[in-house]
């Protein structure tokens, strides 16, 4: 674990020596705050649910733009080959580029805790919908950028990842509307792969074990994807 933290320290400085954490951070408050504004002016009820889901929205942008530098960069400048002949294995170099990004957006969650706070002083909140609102917006976070980590793995053009995550991300976005279309087996399987069905419950209040584990799933299976992408490149 003492390499995985000195990634991500290594990773999370170098997010906040650049204008890029200060630019996604201002663009995410200045959006998430117009809709709390326009979605509490229009609704007038003390309740998150409607923020929380269009939240989950900005991320299929947000995430993109955090992690295709992850470890494009890094192959783009020729620091990965440095950073692989360190003793350090592939599963920690990734798994603290992760959790960097992780953080970089725990730290925007926590800057919208103000939302709530003003529906408390003003209203009567239920409070039991808006920490698993927050939980549920974490976890598909967590998810993407699991998914984008591994887009930054496979080029080391920046756009170009932030390019492949987003599709990926639209992918698994809209996986309901071409399951429906699709019909039976293959249909089913293909809309349990959508990240709406698997979100919806969240803001309700409610947490539900499959919902939990699909979303561990997919950071697992992106964290070990891009550590595979990894391998390849030492034994090029």
């Amino acid at each position: 674990m003492k390499n995985v933290w000195a990634v991500a320290t290594r990773e999370l400085r170098s997010y906040f020596l650049s204008p890029l954490a200060y630019v996604v951070i201002a663009l995410f408050l200045a959006l998430s705050g117009y809709l709390f504004a326009l979605i509490l002016a229009n609704g007038r009820q003390a309740s998150l649910q409607g923020l929380v889901q269009n939240v989950s929205v900005l991320y299929l942008f947000i995430v993109p733009a955090i992690s295709m530098r992850l470890l494009a960069e890094e192959q783009r400048s020729g620091t990965i080959e440095l950073l692989l002949t360190n003793p350090v294995q592939e599963w920690e170099i990734v798994t603290g580029k992760f959790l960097a990004s992780l953080l970089l957006v725990v730290v925007m969650l926590a800057l919208t805790a103000l939302y709530p706070l003003f529906l408390y002083i003003f209203g009567s909140p239920d409070t039991g919908p808006i920490i698993t609102g927050y939980l549920g917006i974490l976890l598909q976070a967590a998810a993407f950028l699991s998914v984008g980590l591994w887009a930054s793995s496979l080029t080391s053009n920046q756009i170009v990842a932030a390019l492949i995550a987003f599709a990926l991300l639209l992918l698994l976005w809209l996986s309901d509307n071409l399951g429906q279309f699709l019909g039976g087996t293959v249909g089913a399987i293909v809309s349990y792969t959508s990240v709406i069905n698997h979100f919806q419950s969240f803001p309700q209040g409610v947490i539900q074990t499959n919902d939990v584990i699909y979303y561990v799933t997919l950071i697992l299976g992106g964290i070990v994807l891009s550590t595979l992408s990894l391998q390849t490149r030492r034994f090029r």
